[in-house]
């Protein structure tokens, strides 16, 4: 087969969108270089969507000198366009700007077409990112109007996901969401490219994170998949958007799947150069070993993701799994006073109240409370419904009132079902038992445990499985002595020969608290070791 067989059979492909059968074909040493600007073009896309994006600008650059020789200036400047976009979406921002300056100024001199509208869409992303989501909003309108004017449906489909981005940070929620829905229905329709397609999907998904919609980020993840199947070759999910992946991953209790998508997340965002999103991707790793009590790991990857963000609350909820208290409320209450007026506060809020009532600050512990009953108010995800429901509930419960508390652990927990959330909803059943155990109903709190503790146990989460399986040998009366249930749980650990530091670990509190308990015991029962502790707890059948 000679070369210019190669070349039809590679362009027949590409219309077929055999996407590496085509690259390989039309990229080899020998045939690259007798490729036309279509050809070119064509390889690029190719490129891009198996995931080679080196290769992709390239022959873009490529087929944009090629257009220029040939007088085809709206062509070159459509090249020189996708250059610095991906450019600019891998982080590039020098490389990214000049491209697009370049497609500008040879548009400038042109008639009304196409390619002027595509170059709307970077000025409306840099507004709507910048803090001017009008601005945003009326770039991508105009970029859909000249796309509506030209029968484009790839720019018409990223004109409506970057106005419905827009009109959510204009707090317009409702229309925002919309727009999106708009944009992915041509997405899984099959009626733009397959590079818009992953494009619009990794932008929606990011928009759904923005505003905690969990489930339309679920359903639209599904249906790309389905779309996805019938085009293995594709590479859809860059790395930001694998993060926003490993997000749904992780709350749906598949911490292998999420990890994974993690892992290469941070791997793609680290390539060429690290990019601020692999902070993204570094922090789901930490959680991710946090509920699996890996805590080198966990405290590894937060410090890693900490180079762009420090003000994401998982190390002080790390530093409280691992009973430092003070290191613990000493770094939410430094985040708490720096991420004001976003919705990330909400995430903030809700580790925030946890550490705060662990150290019996209960009065803070209620203010932010009812300022993420706000948000959620405000908003109406039912991600941040769960979320505050939970937080009401921890605060009601340390305040005494356990029958008010159940009602919002109820509805907390309903909520994570629904939302498919295994390990939160047992986060919240935990919860639930100490209210019930308060009110009296020890049955109630052994069957709240009993199942949460099932799920700790096929999750991994062996921090929460052993705090639970500590509360189950809780009884629903003090002992004799006058002994606190948190009392009596130290005395049954202290007979099982824990130290104080294991039982610290074990019970999710200090060493310091710990060794208060002891001492309060010791005081209450006339004791005077650690040995005459453990045989009265024999003697009163408490292990």
């Amino acid at each position: 087969m000679n070369n210019s067989e190669v070349i039809e059979q590679g362009r027949e492909l590409l219309r077929e969108q055999e996407w590496a059968a085509a690259f390989s074909k039309m990229s080899a040493p020998d045939v690259a270089p007798l490729l036309g600007p279509e050809d070119l073009e064509g390889v690029a896309k190719a490129a891009y969507l198996l995931g080679n994006e080196t290769e992709g600008s390239e022959f873009y650059r490529r087929a944009h000198e090629e257009f220029l020789k040939l007088g085809e200036v709206q062509d070159a400047a459509r090249c020189a366009f996708w250059v610095g976009f991906m450019s600019l979406i891998n982080g590039e921002l020098a490389i990214g700007t000049g491209w697009l300056s370049r497609a500008e100024r040879l548009l400038a001199s042109q008639p009304d077409c196409c390619e002027k509208g595509y170059l709307l869409l970077p000025i409306g992303y840099r507004e709507a990112h910048g803090g001017d989501p009008a601005a945003g909003r009326s770039a991508f309108e105009s970029a859909g109007e000249i796309g509506s004017r030209f029968g484009d449906k790839d720019l018409i489909t990223m004109a409506l996901q970057g106005q419905g981005r827009c009109l959510i940070r204009q707090g317009e929620i409702a229309r925002g969401v919309t727009l999106l829905d708009e944009a992915m229905v041509g997405v899984t329709a099959g009626e733009v490219s397959p590079m818009v397609a992953g494009a619009v999907y990794c932008s929606v998904i990011e928009g759904c994170s923005e505003i905690f919609d969990l489930r339309r980020a679920r359903e639209w993840t599904t249906a790309l998949e389905k779309w996805c199947s019938s085009r293995p070759d594709i590479v859809p999910y860059r790395g930001h958007c694998r993060v926003r992946r490993a997000e749904i991953l992780q709350l749906e209790g598949a911490w292998p799947d999420a990890m994974d998508e993690a892992q290469q997340a941070s791997e793609w965002l680290s390539k060429p150069k690290p990019r601020a999103e692999a902070g993204a991707a570094l922090y789901c790793k930490g959680e991710l070993h946090r509920f699996r009590g890996e805590f080198a790991e966990a405290e590894d990857a937060y410090n890693q993701a900490a180079r762009w963000d420090r003000t994401q609350p998982g190390l002080a909820q790390l530093r409280l799994a691992q009973g430092q208290l003070e290191a613990a409320n000493a770094a939410i209450r430094r985040i708490a006073e720096e991420v004001q007026g976003s919705l990330n506060r909400a995430r903030v809020l809700d580790a925030y109240v946890e550490i705060v009532l662990a150290v019996n600050d209960v009065k803070a512990a209620r203010i932010a409370a009812d300022e993420l009953s706000e948000i959620a108010d405000r908003y109406g995800a039912p991600l941040l419904v769960a979320l505050s429901t939970r937080a009401v509930g921890a605060v009601l419960l340390a305040e005494r009132d356990a029958k008010r508390a159940l009602t919002f652990l109820r509805q907390s927990w309903t909520t994570w079902c629904d939302l498919e959330a295994p390990f939160e909803a047992s986060r919240t059943a935990v919860l639930t038992a100490l209210a019930c155990r308060e009110l009296g109903d020890e049955d109630a709190a052994r069957a709240e445990l009993t199942a949460a503790r099932e799920v700790f146990e096929r999750l991994g989460a062996v921090v929460d499985l052993a705090r639970t399986e500590a509360l189950l040998v809780t009884t629903s009366a003090p002992a004799a002595g006058g002994l606190t249930l948190r009392e009596v749980e130290v005395l049954r650990l202290i007979a099982r020969g824990l130290t104080n530091r294991a039982i610290a670990e074990r019970l999710y509190i200090s060493e310091k608290t710990v060794a208060r308990h002891v001492s309060n015991i010791f005081l209450k029962l006339d004791l005077s070791s650690r040995s005459a502790a453990t045989a009265y707890a024999y003697q009163h059948d408490l292990v």
